[in-house]
């Protein structure tokens, strides 16, 4: 059975830089999915002292939406 718009079943968020000064050029976190057709991918990255972004909220989501809530978030983030 092929899945038009698959969704998402499990996230993983990290891993997250060390605090400052010690993690100055540490790696920002990144949101990897897996998705109820089996696929496995790499939706963003993010920098968290700017947006924060948990598992839970992205879980039974598309792809699309996941990508949308992140957006909205950086656009929040640059408004203030």
């Amino acid at each position: 059975m092929k899945v038009n718009n698959p969704i998402i079943v499990k996230c993983n968020i990290g891993p997250y830089p060390r605090p400052m000064p010690q993690g100055k050029f540490d790696q920002i976190p990144e949101v990897k999915v897996q998705l109820n057709n089996g696929e496995e991918l790499t939706l963003f990255k993010f920098y968290p002292d700017e947006i924060t972004i948990i598992e839970s909220e992205l879980i039974g989501l598309s792809v699309e939406q996941a990508k949308r809530i992140k957006f909205e978030k950086d656009v929040r983030s640059l408004q203030y």
